[in-house]
């Protein structure tokens, strides 16, 4: 009877230690799998970020013609005025 106890108890033992290993694995799978994502989705961040910036500075060069244009309507009626 104490035999039949002790190999159960082993058994036992190496089940939940084999569970532990497994367990343990999977943990490390998926904190892998979420640094990943992070990753990922990071760079994802970063792209739109630099598509953003470009945005920007395309429609700050297109304030920058348009308020040139205006200045140089604003000195033309100026001299019409002036001449009449």
């Amino acid at each position: 009877m104490k035999k039949l106890l002790l190999i159960m108890v082993a058994v036992l033992a190496i089940s939940l230690s084999s569970c532990r290993e497994t367990t343990q694995k999977k943990t490390e799978d998926a904190v892998e799998a979420i640094g990943k994502d992070i990753e990922d989705n990071v760079k994802k961040a970063g792209d739109k970020v630099k598509e953003g910036t470009e945005k920007i500075k395309e429609g700050a060069k297109k304030v920058e013609e348009g308020a040139k244009k205006l200045e140089k309507e604003i000195d033309e009626e100026i001299d019409n005025s002036r001449e009449q």
